[in-house]
C-alpha cells in the first residue's frame, strides 16, 4: 500500500501493529492487549483523518496510484461479459478512451470511459487518460450505436483533461468535445455518467452529459485542476490547496450546487482500501439510476435531460 502525506500517521500505527503482532508470534509474550490498544488508536486515527478531508486531500485520493481505474471497474462490473470495441472509423483507435458492450446485473450497457494505465509503460500507451479527438469520436460512435439498438449508455470519467497537444488541436479537439456534448444532450437512450477519479474540464464533459451524473465520494469535478488554477492566479503551484477550496470541486460541493445527482460512498480510506465493496456499491447506484430511467419514453427522457442542463447555473440574488 502506498501512502499520501496526510496518511503517514496511519502508516506509523500500522507499522507498530505489525511489529507488535510479530513479537507475539516470535516469543511467549502476551501482546494481545497492546495490539488491541494500537488497533483502537488506528481506527480512531483513520476516522479522524478521513472524516475531515480537505478539498486538496480529496484531489490527492482521486489520484491515488492504488485507486481502481476504469478498466478495473468495467472488469468487475461486467464479470467477464465485456466486449471492447475499437476505432473512430476516421483516424485511429485512441487507447486513452475505452469502450464496448457489457452486462451489469443482466442488463446490457454500452460502456465508455477514460483509462489512465496502471504503470509507467501503460500510462504512456494510454496517454495518461488524456484522450485525443479520435477518442471522443470513438465514444460518440459507440453511443450512437447504443442509441440505434436501444442500449443504455454508461460513461466512466477519470481524466486530467483532454490532450492539449498541437496534433490534437489540428484534428479538431474542441469540435470533437463540443459535438459530443451536443449529441449526448439529444441521445435517445438513457445515459448514466460516473466520475470514478478525476473529472477535469472538457475532457470530462466530452462524455459527461448524462440523465444521471454520479460522483464517487473522493473524486473531483471542475473546469480546471487546482494546480493549473494556482499557476494562472498566483503564477505558482504552491497555492493549489487554496485553489482547491475556492473551486468547490468536491462531490459534496457539486451535489450542493445541483451539478451532480448523487454521491457514491466509498469505504473508509478510499475506494482502494476495499475494492470489492467499492465495485458492489457502484453497481448498486448504476442499477438504481437505470431503473429510474428505463420506463421513460424517448421524448420524456430527452426533455428531462435538456431541462436538467438548462437549469444549471440559475441563481437568485
Amino acid at each position: 500500500m502506498e501512502y499520501l502525506d496526510f496518511e503517514l500517521p496511519i502508516k506509523e500505527l500500522e507499522d507498530q501493529l505489525e511489529k507488535c503482532q510479530s513479537i507475539g508470534q516470535e516469543s511467549n509474550i502476551d501482546v494481545t492487549n497492546t495490539c488491541k490498544q494500537i488497533e483502537k488508536k488506528l481506527e480512531d486515527t483513520k476516522k479522524k483523518i478521513y472524516k475531515n478531508l480537505t478539498a486538496w486531500q480529496r484531489v490527492q485520493l482521486s489520484r491515488h496510484p492504488n485507486r481502481p481505474y476504469t478498466l478495473e471497474h468495467i472488469t468487475n462490473l461486467t464479470k467477464g461479459t465485456f466486449l471492447e470495441l475499437f476505432g473512430d472509423r476516421s483516424f485511429k483507435d485512441d487507447k486513452a478512451m475505452v469502450g464496448g458492450l457489457g452486462k451489469i446485473d443482466g442488463q446490457s450497457f454500452m460502456i465508455v470511459g477514460q483509462q489512465k494505465g496502471i504503470n509507467m509503460k501503460m500510462r504512456q500507451l494510454r496517454n495518461f487518460g488524456m484522450a485525443n479527438p479520435e477518442g471522443y469520436r470513438k465514444a460518440l460512435r459507440l453511443m450512437k450505436m447504443a442509441e440505434k439498438f436501444n442500449i443504455p449508455v454508461l460513461t466512466l470519467i477519470d481524466t486530467p483533461g483532454a490532450y492539449p497537444g498541437l496534433e490534437a488541436e489540428e484534428r479538431g479537439q474542441g469540435e470533437a468535445i463540443a459535438r459530443n456534448i451536443f449529441e449526448m444532450c439529444r441521445l435517445k437512450t438513457p445515459i448514466i455518467s460516473v466520475i470514478v477519479g478525476e473529472g477535469a474540464s472538457g475532457g470530462a464533459l466530452g462524455i459527461g452529459v448524462g440523465d444521471r451524473v454520479l460522483m464517487m465520494e473522493n473524486t473531483w469535478y471542475s473546469v480546471i485542476s487546482p494546480e493549473s488554477c494556482s499557476s494562472i492566479l498566483w503564477k505558482s503551484w504552491e497555492y493549489k490547496e487554496q485553489a482547491a477550496e475556492a473551486l468547490k470541486l468536491t462531490s459534496a460541493d457539486m451535489k450542493k450546487q445541483k451539478l451532480v445527482d448523487d454521491i457514491i460512498p466509498e469505504p473508509l480510506g478510499g475506494a482502494h482500501y476495499d475494492k470489492e465493496t467499492t465495485f458492489k456499491t457502484v453497481e448498486q447506484y448504476i442499477m438504481k439510476s437505470y431503473n429510474e430511467l428505463k420506463d421513460l419514453s424517448t421524448t420524456e427522457l430527452v426533455a428531462q435531460r435538456m431541462d436538467k442542463y438548462c437549469k444549471m447555473g440559475e441563481f437568485k440574488e
